[in-house]
């Protein structure tokens, strides 16, 4: 298993630092696309959606409305000094507001699955808000200062990815060397608080070298960690959030595409809460201070 588990990261390591440097923008939104609509394949069975024909109705129904942001808002018009076009300010602010009510739904589980576990209708439209921000954020920083720079949000992406990378990478060495206080058990039994810490201070860690190498105006400071250390927090709750759907469909992986690591949606859970803060903290904190 950790064999395959290297070799299938060997790969999709090279290939996605590749489509992130070297597409255009239309193409990255394109592999984004497939990426995501893969996910919502995925997402189906935690629904209870089992059969073909409905498994393609819900990939086709994220596709389709990823399909009508990618027209409502041009990629050539994402930013403007006014900020962000409003259809992807939309569809991003809606994860935000999805994601801090799936922590709290987190917090809660075992309780919170009485609201929506007998319900297709809601844990379709839950993931809808995972898919579709998710797309909308990763889209919308690497299109950032692209007519200026047009690797800026190429490194700002991979910037993102660090900084989950570093909170799960911190978070498994804690928790298996000094790991003994359980998180949320009900969700996740493997997952410590001293894990959270660690994977938060490995991640603080990336933020402080980046910091100086860029290097970071000092006026930015604050809403650059800010920005950074929410990201990090609750990127533990997109991994934990689908944990707790898994769970309440009785699944241990989302999916069996990429051998060792499970489907698609294992290996970007944690993305799709990080992207959505990320691109509104950036917004608000950091993005404003640059045209004021």
């Amino acid at each position: 298993m950790l064999k395959q588990r290297i070799l299938t990261a060997l790969v999709l390591l090279p290939v996605a630092l590749g489509c992130i440097f070297f597409l255009s923008l239309h193409g990255f939104a394109l592999f984004a696309f497939a990426a995501l609509t893969i996910g919502a394949w995925e997402w189906s069975p935690l629904m209870g959606v089992t059969r073909m024909a409905g498994r393609v109705a819900y990939t086709a129904l994220v596709a389709a409305i990823i399909g009508i942001l990618y027209l409502l808002a041009p990629i050539d018009q994402l930013w403007s000094e006014q900020g962000l076009a409003w259809p992807m300010l939309t569809a991003i602010t809606l994860g935000v507001i999805w994601w801090l009510a799936a922590i709290l739904m987190v917090l809660n589980f075992p309780r919170s699955k009485r609201m929506w576990q007998r319900s297709r209708i809601f844990v379709g439209a839950f993931g809808i808000l995972v898919l579709v921000p998710a797309w909308a954020a990763l889209l919308s920083v690497r299109a950032l200062n692209y007519d200026v720079n047009p690797l800026f949000g190429a490194w700002t992406v991979l910037f993102i990815f660090a900084l989950v990378w570093a909170a799960d990478v911190g978070a498994y060495a804690a928790g298996r060397l000094i790991g003994k206080h359980k998180m949320i058990p009900a969700v996740s039994p493997n997952k410590t608080i001293e894990g959270l810490c660690g994977g938060v201070v490995l991640a603080f860690i990336v933020m402080v070298l980046v910091a100086q190498f860029v290097p970071v105006p000092r006026e930015l400071y604050v809403g650059f960690y800010t920005v950074g250390l929410a990201t990090v927090i609750v990127s533990v709750f997109g991994d934990l959030s689908e944990s707790m759907f898994k769970r309440c469909a009785g699944v241990k992986d989302s999916g069996s595409i990429l051998p060792g690591h499970g489907g698609v949606l294992d290996r970007i859970d944690s993305l799709t809460s990080a992207l959505p803060i990320f691109a509104l903290g950036y917004l608000l904190l950091i993005h404003s201070q640059f045209i004021s």
